[in-house]
């Protein structure tokens, strides 16, 4: 494979898609990056940089904003996704009505499950694109900020695509941005969708000054509570203790770069959901992931007592305080996955 006459298409010009397009072009990689809103790409041509998600990263030579998608799908050998997980559908139907060659590489670093149905992002591809395109996974614990300005982050790649993960690894591999390969679609998908909900009771027990020993305790047994569900839906154990699982539920659970997390905080200072959002001011996946999963977990027969308090709190107006209280005066038992 020739890698210098490959481009790759970013679809999604929100601080991650952004942050994936510079990345890319900073590698020699000639680089898309398409926004469904023309006004913000051109302003982000004629500036140079996306100051409403990124402010102040310079776009490198190689990173090219592009409204008209049919012009971008002609000149792309490789389609990275990195939109919201509600419009993920919406995407892919995007770009296969516009004929995309077969064997073109989809790509998608969407974290959540499926708007209405919960069903994991894959089968959704595979519904609408169906068998012959390679697919994968992007996901691991990374903020779009910090992966723009080149600090060290590390990553995992799920794909059954080997040649997938191998150019990936080309375009994407530095010195400060390392990839890990797996082959766990589910496990790497379930961890990017539960570790939205306990970044949300995390917030809201510091918020409500619980302090350090209250947060220790509940990224430990919320990571039992993600163990459970994964395992049950066919995930691997050792999936869940690496960087798609474990190393992303500590990232959004203890730093408030994490919107999830700063959900949590708000509601436990009294904001009620709409103010919450209002502040933050971007999609907080951890939301809808809450109704999901709690669902799903239903459904695999799974005890997930903090995802369901969060749950109770975002849906059902439980007060934040009682809902800990409520995981707080649960019976006794063995610590266990």
């Amino acid at each position: 494979m020739n890698f210098n006459s490959q481009n790759t298409l970013v679809l999604g010009a929100g601080s991650w898609g952004t942050a994936l397009a510079v990345l890319l072009a900073r590698n020699k990689t000639p680089t898309y990056l398409w926004g469904r809103d023309q006004k913000q790409v051109e302003i982000m041509t004629r500036e140079g940089c996306n100051q409403r998600y990124l402010p102040n990263i310079s776009f490198p030579p190689l990173l090219t904003p592009i409204y008209d998608l049919q012009q971008a799908l002609k000149h792309t050998n490789q389609i990275i996704i990195a939109v919201p997980s509600h419009a993920f559908r919406l995407t892919l139907e995007c770009i296969t009505f516009r004929n995309i060659p077969i064997k073109t590489p989809i790509i998608w670093a969407t974290k959540g499950l499926e708007l209405g149905t919960g069903r994991l992002l894959h089968e959704v591809a595979i519904e609408v694109l169906g068998s012959d395109y390679p697919i994968a996974i992007l996901s691991g614990p990374t903020f779009a900020h910090e992966v723009a300005m080149g600090l060290p982050t590390a990553v995992t790649i799920a794909t059954t695509y080997p040649a997938v993960f191998t150019y990936l690894a080309h375009c994407l591999h530095g010195n400060t941005f390392r990839l890990y390969t797996s082959n766990d679609l589910i496990g790497v998908q379930l961890g990017g969708a539960v570790k939205n909900i306990l970044a949300i009771a995390a917030g809201i027990s510091d918020g409500l000054g619980f302090g350090s020993n209250t947060r220790a305790a509940l990224i430990t047994r919320g990571l039992a509570e993600l163990i459970r569900l994964a395992l049950a839906n066919g995930a691997k154990k050792e999936t869940l203790m690496g960087l798609s699982c474990l190393g992303d539920l500590t990232l959004t659970c203890t730093d408030n770069q994490s919107r999830n997390r700063r959900l949590g905080l708000a509601l436990a200072q009294g904001k009620t959901l709409s103010e919450a959002l209002a502040l933050i001011d971007q999609v907080v996946e951890g939301i809808e992931a809450a109704r999901l999963v709690s669902i799903r977990a239903r459904q695999a027969n799974v005890e997930m007592p903090i995802v369901e308090q969060v749950y109770q709190v975002l849906y059902c107006n439980q007060d934040p305080k009682r809902a800990v209280e409520m995981l707080l005066n649960r019976e006794q038992k063995p610590e266990h996955t």
